[in-house]
């Protein structure tokens, strides 16, 4: 198989689950040395098992500065200066708004918004010249759906940040650009409703409210963070890849 990303060093934020583990396994797959942070250590130490390569877990959370700076000093340590930055790590906050908490919202935005902006800043004596950075955003970062104001926000405000860290980092040559899911197959269904059978009629819902009436797998958002990270997408900036199924389209 033609490795894509050869001896580059990936570093993955929220890389223990979901998105961020199928990113991970498939840019290890394709040559890059990676590493991946979470909050959970016992769920990090499986990720990374499953992951292989090589592959490093650094207990963090992307809420903290103090823990992102840990983070860089020790992939820097371990792996060297890093050509792939993404930032995925999210929390999922849903309520109808006049139920929604001030804790719910500080939550959302220390990790969501905070997190990514603080990511990418810490990150970035890190970074190598000719780096990309990718952010996560989501298809409601442009759509009105009950119960996601909050959480549409914080993703609609990374899609910004996008652009405006691609302007300030072109001198360097470092290529930012957004990654916009829409609805995936994720166990973040089961974080907004207390039983599986709420979890299984949720996402039933949401593969429905799609045009193509299915959800979206991890893999298929993997195989775009792919492209965005290798020399295929060289000529992308400042821009946003959009898999959501035709949800904001059609």
């Amino acid at each position: 198989m033609n490795s894509k990303l050869a001896n580059k060093v990936a570093v993955i934020t929220g890389g223990s689950a979901g998105i961020g583990l199928a990113t991970a396994k498939l840019f290890a797959a394709q040559g890059a040395k990676v590493a991946i942070t979470g909050r959970n250590a016992e769920n990090l130490n499986k990720a990374v098992e499953e992951i292989g390569n090589g592959a490093i877990g650094v207990h963090s959370d992307s809420a903290s500065l103090t823990d992102l700076e840990r983070l860089y000093t020790t992939v820097q340590e371990k792996l060297g200066k890093v050509d792939i930055l993404v930032a995925n790590a999210a929390i999922y906050v849903l309520a109808p708004l006049a139920d929604f908490t001030e804790e719910m919202f500080d939550r959302q935005n220390n990790v969501n918004f905070k997190g990514t902006f603080f990511t990418v800043q810490k990150a970035l004596p890190y970074l190598n010249d000719g780096a990309s950075v990718i952010l996560l955003s989501s298809v409601v970062n442009e759509k009105g759906v009950p119960n996601h104001a909050s959480y549409a926000a914080t993703k609609a405000a990374i899609r910004s940040l996008g652009r405006s860290f691609a302007t300030e980092l072109l001198p360097r040559g470092i290529r930012v650009n957004v990654l916009t899911p829409g609805p995936i197959d994720t166990d973040v269904f089961k974080q907004v409703v207390s039983t599986k059978e709420e979890a299984d009629a949720f996402k039933a819902n949401m593969a429905n409210f799609t045009p193509i009436k299915r959800l979206g797998s991890v893999d298929e958002i993997a195989a775009g963070a792919l492209y965005l990270a290798s020399e295929e997408s060289a000529y992308m900036v400042g821009a946003e890849l959009l898999l959501d199924g035709g949800l904001r389209s059609l």
